[in-house]
C-alpha cells in the first residue's frame, strides 16, 4: 500500500475541494471494550483516515445526551458523553488529527435540544406564561378543553409533532418527543449557540456540520399544513425537497447564519460551515450559501439519484448550475448515517457493488468538496436484517422504518463479528455485523488489488496530485458518449494533461479507446471485437494530453 500524503493545514480555502470523511462515532471503533465506538477509537484510528487520503473527518455528535436518536437529542453542548469519553480525549483527538493533517468537523444540532436538557427540565417545572417556557414553542391546545394538538404538524418520525404535558399545554418536536424544538425568535437561544460556537472553535474544530439548519424558525402563527396522515394519508416528509412546509426553510432562518458566519470568519484557518437543508427549489438551496452565510450545503439530489444515466446527468448539471450562481464549491455525498447504503440502494450483491465502485469514481472526479460515510470505502451493503430487538432508531418504533442498517459497526479484521471493532479479545458490538463481512474488512482489503478499499485509496491519491481535479471550480466539459454512457473531461489549464471520466450504465460495454491511457478503473476495460470497451456498470478515469 502506498501511503497517501496529507495536504497542509493552512489554506483557508482547504474546503473548496476536500474530501471529508463522516465519522458515527458509536460505529467507528471502540477503545474500551463496551462495544460502542468513543472518541480514543477515532484517535487510534486516525492514521487509516490519513492513509485513505482524506482531507478531514466530520464527527456525529459525541455531546452529553440520553441518546435517543443517536446523541441528536443533545443535555450539554458543551460536555462529551461519558460513553464516548471526556474533553480531554476530544483534545487529543483533534491535536493528533491536526498532527496528521486532518481537519476535523463537528455536528451542531440547534434545532431542538434533548428534554433532559437543563433549559427544558426547567420549563417543565415553571410552567405556562414562564419565561423558561419561552425558550421552546409551548402552546395552548385547541378543543374545548385544550384536548387536540395545537396545529395539524406531523414528526419527521411519524405522528404528531405535539406532546401535551401535566399541565395541558402542549410543546412541539419535528423529530422525536424527546427533542423538542427551540425558539429561536427568543434572544437568549440566539446568544447561547453563538458562545457553543465559540466554544469548540476556541479547542481548535474547523468547522461544524449544521444538523437541520432548515428547521430553526417556524412561521409565524404557526398555521396548518392543511394535508397530513390524518386527514388525506400524505406524510408531511414527503414534501422536504420539493414543496414548502410552514416549519421549514423559512426565510429568516437566514439571519442566524449571517450572525453566525463572522463569528467562523473571526477564527483563523478556514473555519466553515456546511449546512444539512432541505428546500423546494435549488434557488432557495442556495441562499444558504455565501460571503455572508454558510460556506457549502450538501447536495441530496446526488445522493438520491437513480442508476440512470439520465438521472446522474441531470443532478450534475443542475448542481453545477447553482455552484456558479453563488461562487461556492458543489458538495456531493452518496451516502450517510441517515441513508441506506447505497451498494444497497443500487440493487445489492455483486451488482450493487460494480455500480457503487463506479458511482464513487463519478463523484471523485466531479470538482466541489466530496463527504465519504464511513464503510463506503470497504463497499459495505446495508444490513437488512437487524433482530427488531436491537433496533435502536426511534423513527423505527412510529413508522417501522429505520435507519440502523447503515449504522452497524465498522469491519476491521479478523473473520469473526465484531472484526477487531473493540480491543483484542472483545466481542461486544452495539448492533451485530453479519457473518459476510469478513471479507469485507480492512485488514481483508489492504494491500488486495481491485478491492473497494484500494479502489478508494488510488481515486483519492490521484484526485491529489492530478491537475485535472485538483481544482475546485475547474469546470466539467461533457463529451459525446453512446445512449447510457457518461462521459466528461477536466483540464486546470490549456497546457494541463486532460482527465476524462467515463461511467458506463449503459446495456453493453462501452467503447473508450479514444481517451487515451487508463489512470484508474472500478472494472478493467476489456477487448470486444477488435475496440477497448468499459465494461456494464463501470467507471473509468482516461489521461489524455
Amino acid at each position: 500500500m502506498t501511503q497517501n500524503t496529507p495536504r497542509t493545514t493552512d489554506d483557508a480555502t482547504w474546503w473548496r475541494s476536500a474530501v471529508v470523511y463522516q465519522v458515527y462515532v458509536r460505529s467507528f471503533a471502540d477503545a474500551n471494550g463496551d462495544g460502542i465506538g468513543d472518541l480514543r477509537g477515532i484517535t487510534q484510528r486516525l492514521p487509516y483516515l490519513r492513509d485513505l487520503g482524506v482531507d478531514a473527518l466530520w464527527l456525529t455528535p459525541f455531546y452529553t445526551s440520553p441518546q435517543i436518536d443517536g446523541g441528536y437529542d443533545v443535555a450539554d453542548y458543551r460536555d462529551v458523553d461519558p460513553i464516548f469519553g471526556n474533553l480531554d480525549d476530544f483534545d487529543t483527538m483533534i491535536g493528533q488529527a491536526h498532527s496528521l493533517g486532518l481537519r476535523v468537523i463537528v455536528d451542531l444540532v440547534p434545532n431542538h435540544t434533548s428534554s433532559a436538557h437543563p433549559w427544558f427540565t426547567a420549563a417543565l417545572a415553571a410552567g405556562p406564561g414562564s419565561a423558561e417556557r419561552e425558550r421552546y414553542l409551548f402552546r395552548d391546545g385547541r378543543g374545548a378543553d385544550g384536548e387536540l394538538p395545537p396545529n395539524d404538524w406531523e414528526s419527521i418520525f411519524g405522528g404528531p409533532a405535539w406532546t401535551r404535558v401535566a399541565d395541558g399545554q402542549w410543546y412541539l418536536h419535528l423529530f422525536d418527543p424527546a427533542q423538542p424544538d427551540l425558539n429561536w425568535r427568543h434572544p437568549e437561544v440566539r446568544a447561547e449557540f453563538e458562545e457553543i460556537l465559540r466554544f469548540w472553535l476556541d479547542r481548535g474544530v474547523d468547522g461544524f456540520r449544521i444538523d437541520v439548519a432548515h428547521g430553526m424558525i417556524k412561521e409565524e402563527g404557526l398555521p396548518d399544513v392543511g394535508f397530513g396522515m390524518l386527514i388525506d394519508g400524505r406524510r408531511q416528509s414527503s414534501m422536504l425537497g420539493s414543496g414548502r412546509l410552514p416549519y421549514f426553510d423559512q426565510d429568516e432562518v437566514h439571519d442566524i447564519y449571517r450572525a453566525w458566519r463572522p463569528i467562523l470568519d473571526s477564527y483563523p484557518g478556514g473555519r466553515m460551515a456546511v449546512a444539512e437543508a432541505w428546500a423546494e427549489t435549488p434557488q432557495r438551496l442556495a441562499r444558504y450559501i455565501g460571503p455572508d452565510e454558510l460556506q457549502q450545503a450538501f447536495s441530496f439530489d446526488f445522493l438520491d439519484a437513480t442508476w440512470e444515466a439520465g438521472s446522474f446527468r441531470k443532478v450534475i448539471d443542475t448542481a453545477l448550475a447553482e455552484a456558479t450562481i453563488v461562487g461556492a464549491p458543489t458538495t456531493w455525498v452518496l451516502s450517510n448515517h441517515d441513508k441506506q447504503r447505497h451498494v444497497t440502494r443500487y440493487g445489492d450483491g455483486e451488482v450493487g457493488l460494480r455500480r457503487a465502485r463506479a458511482a464513487a469514481l463519478l463523484m471523485l472526479a466531479l470538482p466541489g468538496c466530496t463527504y465519504l460515510y464511513q464503510g463506503e470505502e470497504l463497499g459495505l451493503p446495508e444490513v437488512l436484517d437487524l433482530p427488531d430487538e436491537l433496533r435502536q432508531d426511534p423513527s423505527f418504533l412510529r413508522t417501522g422504518e429505520s435507519r440502523d442498517g447503515c449504522r452497524v459497526p465498522l469491519p476491521w479484521e479478523g473473520t469473526e463479528p465484531p472484526y477487531g471493532f473493540g480491543p483484542a479479545g472483545c466481542d461486544k458490538s452495539w448492533l451485530p455485523a453479519p457473518a459476510s463481512w469478513a471479507q469485507l474488512s480492512v485488514a481483508a482489503q489492504t494491500g488486495v488489488a481491485g478491492s473497494t478499499l484500494e479502489l478508494y485509496r488510488s481515486a483519492l491519491r490521484i484526485r491529489r496530485a492530478h491537475p485535472g481535479l485538483a481544482g475546485s471550480d475547474d469546470p466539467v466539459r461533457w463529451l459525446d458518449a453512446a445512449p447510457g454512457v457518461l462521459a466528461f473531461s477536466r483540464r486546470a489549464t490549456p497546457d494541463a494533461p486532460e482527465l476524462v471520466c467515463v461511467v458506463n450504465i449503459s446495456a453493453a460495454p462501452a467503447p473508450v479507446g479514444g481517451y487515451g491511457p487508463v489512470l484508474l478503473a472500478s472494472a478493467p476495460p476489456t477487448e470486444v471485437d477488435g475496440e477497448i470497451a468499459l465494461p456494464v456498470d463501470a467507471a473509468a478515469w482516461f489521461e489524455r494530453e
